[in-house]
């Protein structure tokens, strides 16, 4: 079942390893202000619903600053870890929300809660999110584009990370290609399952 995949360690190191991938690609373009050098600076998170254990640094959100006096701006890369200020993994999200989605056969509120200790109103606030507020993003706009029209936005994100599942070797490699698509990081994408 994909719910077990957020207790496999392994999964948390690969998205870490993609989100330092990520940082390194953002790094190397310079200030999207100034076209100054950018420097790590990382700040902690507390993330939630990760398998115990991780290590320290999957708790990191990678953050670059500007080193040009008068600008010193913070850029954010994307990530697959971490989906904005979400308290819990971006990975959490999408499984839980699947999960969900996937109803009459989905789990319930009680269940989710169960499994994950994510409350009622933290699950209300994402099925908000993403019936209300996701699919009229200038983000899912610009991905929306990138994907077979099977995928509607009244059922994101369970409907797009089945998508990816359908086309991947096996659920985990599903979950992550869907985790970079949320990231845009279009580079690290194989095109052929975006459109088919």
């Amino acid at each position: 079942m994909i719910s077990e995949l957020l207790q496999k360690s392994s999964l948390f190191s690969l998205l870490h390893r993609i989100d330092i991938d990520l940082t390194n690609e953002c790094r190397l373009k310079g200030c999207p202000f100034c076209n100054g050098p950018l420097y790590q600076a990382n700040y902690e998170r507390k993330p939630r619903g990760g398998p115990e254990g991780l290590p320290d640094e999957y708790c990191l959100r990678h953050s670059l600053c500007c080193g040009c006096d008068g600008c010193r701006r913070r850029c954010l890369p994307s990530s697959c870890l971490f989906m904005g200020r979400r308290v819990y993994f971006s990975a959490v999200i999408v499984v839980v929300m699947a999960l969900r989605q996937n109803r009459p056969n989905g789990a319930s509120a009680d269940e989710l809660k169960d499994m994950f200790g994510i409350s009622e109103k933290t699950l209300a606030r994402w099925i908000t999110y993403f019936r209300e507020e996701f699919p009229l993003s200038t983000t899912w706009q610009q991905l929306r584009g990138r994907v077979h029209s099977s995928v509607n936005n009244n059922g994101l994100p369970g409907n797009l990370l089945s998508h990816f599942i359908r086309h991947a070797n096996s659920t985990e490699e599903g979950l992550v290609a869907c985790l970079r698509f949320l990231a845009s990081d279009f580079s690290l994408l194989d095109s052929s399952i975006l459109m088919e």
